[in-house]
């Protein structure tokens, strides 16, 4: 049959991760001799650095790496993210880092010719990273926001790679003419042989001129060219939105408004059109102590049947709406919705904040025995300020499709705000994936660390390996309060 492709808690940086860096060949963190982490969570395994920022322009804040995305075919892994942060918008360029091997190994690199920083590009910035596989042309395509500065010119292109090590340059999508802005692509393909539209690849993104608008794109061959975008028939406003390919070719795209719900809406046609959004949920959001960078934006998965999983942050089960959890939803169709469900990493009284999930389902499970691996940032303790906040990386698990739960273990963590890039607030980024491998969840996530060598961070990419989803007895559960409907605005710093 053919390969299955998937989207799919730092142990402290101890001696094993110390090596472990050594061995990609990048610089070594300082240890921490901090205790195993309080709050209900266990620690997992030590980290393995993927990559670190290589740049130096004065512009953009050094060393930082943010907001990756992660997708994997067979053996293969790809992740990709942000390099050299700029505090108002987008990075210095896209790096990769790659694993042929299941996970044993992992090369890294910049993708060549978007931006001058790398190969030749004419753009001086690129944002939101998203990395696909089109089994069809045998090509890994990574999209990306180009931008000049804040005030745009903006663009989206595609990058394409047969082996995901080395990278052609990228493809235009779409780009703005004069007072017209984009923010937030994300991309996807048809990996399903039968599917009536097997390689198709879908593009996303909003016009923020237009208030947010969201349109798609569609290439029919690899990348090489794209559509003349288009708008679902109701012309919705929002952002963040992620499709995914059903094995029948139905497309699903969730995204949240610019008011705070989570809708979708779809195609059966190969994106020749796109229907209207249905609602998924209302939104109930806390801040996030500290100013640290987050939203309620929606990242979204299927199982091997095709069943869609939409996760984000919520507070609605909390009382007085104190912090958040990380809550999904689900449909087999993504034409309605189920009851918004909480992910029980630890009681709702328990003070801690949970942000920014990385949902991934195991392609090769579907309904009732699906297996879920659930990557995420927390605070142990939501009282707290931008000094005293203690970041962390955290895992959960299921087995049976989200009915219950393994206990939460800690893979990365403490961090200090200060220990991270700045832009609208300490910034890991927008997003973070999961992608299953092997059966098993990996991630890639930012961690800060003390800086060394005179440098002002030292913010790179890590991963924790791959994590079983070996579930567990912890119940999921239903709702306990219902505050007033409430939503946290999108980040001014959008790129």
């Amino acid at each position: 049959m053919p390969a299955l492709s998937a989207r799919p808690h730092l142990a402290r940086l101890a001696l094993a991760a110390a090596a472990s860096l050594t061995a990609a060949g990048l610089p070594v963190a300082a240890a921490s001799a901090s205790p195993a982490h309080h709050g209900g969570h266990t620690t997992a395994a030590a980290l393995t650095r993927l990559s670190a920022d290589p740049y130096s322009n004065t512009a953009a804040e050094h060393a930082t790496e943010a907001e990756p995305d992660i997708y994997s075919h067979g053996k293969t892994i790809v992740a990709v993210f942000q390099t050299a942060r700029f505090g108002n918008g987008g990075s210095d360029d896209i790096g990769w880092a790659t694993s042929t091997n299941g996970g044993s190994s992992w090369r890294h690199g910049f993708l060549p010719g978007i931006t001058t920083h790398q190969g030749g590009g004419v753009w001086q910035r690129v944002s939101d990273p998203a990395v696909a596989y089109d089994p069809k042309a045998g090509l890994w395509l990574a999209s990306g926001l180009t931008l000049n500065s804040p005030n745009g010119p903006f663009g989206v292109t595609v990058s394409s790679s047969a082996d995901g090590i080395t990278w052609k340059k990228p493809v235009t999508v779409a780009k703005t003419s004069a007072g017209v802005g984009f923010d937030k692509d994300w991309i996807t393909c048809d990996t399903t042989p039968t599917s009536p539209h097997y390689g198709n690849c879908y593009v996303e993104w909003d016009i923020t001129s237009s208030g947010d608008q969201v349109v798609m794109s569609t290439s029919a061959n690899g990348g090489a060219t794209w559509s003349a975008h288009k708008s679902p028939a109701d012309t919705p406003l929002g952002l963040g939105g992620q499709p995914l390919v059903q094995p029948n070719g139905t497309v699903v795209v969730p995204f949240v408004t610019n008011g705070g719900a989570i809708r979708s809406f779809s195609s059966t046609n190969g994106g020749s059109s796109w229907n209207a959004s249905v609602l998924v949920a209302n939104t109930q959001t806390a801040p996030d102590p500290g100013g640290i960078r987050s939203s309620a934006l929606p990242q979204a998965e299927e199982d091997g049947a095709g069943k869609v999983y939409v996760a984000w942050e919520d507070c609605r089960f909390r009382s007085g709406c104190s912090s958040n959890d990380i809550v999904y939803s689900d449909s087999a169709k993504g034409t309605s919705w189920s009851a918004v469900t909480r992910v029980p990493i630890d009681p709702v009284t328990s003070g801690a904040d949970h942000f920014l999930p990385g949902f991934g389902v195991n392609p090769a499970t579907s309904g009732a025995t699906a297996h879920i691996g659930l990557y995420y940032y927390f605070y142990p303790d939501s009282n707290c300020t931008v000094s005293t906040c203690q970041l962390e990386v955290g895992y959960i698990s299921s087995a049976n499709a989200g009915r219950s739960w393994s206990a939460p273990v800690t893979v990365a963590g403490p961090m200090k705000l200060s220990q991270l890039a700045q832009a609208g607030g300490a910034f890991v980024g927008d997003y973070i994936g999961s992608a299953f491998a092997g059966g098993k969840a990996y991630s890639s996530f930012a961690v800060g660390v003390a800086p060394a060598g005179g440098k002002k961070y030292d913010e790179g990419m890590y991963t924790a390996g791959g994590l079983a989803a070996t579930g567990g007895k912890v119940r999921a559960t239903g709702p306990a309060y219902r505050a007033a409907a409430r939503h946290r605005a999108i980040p001014v710093s959008r790129f």
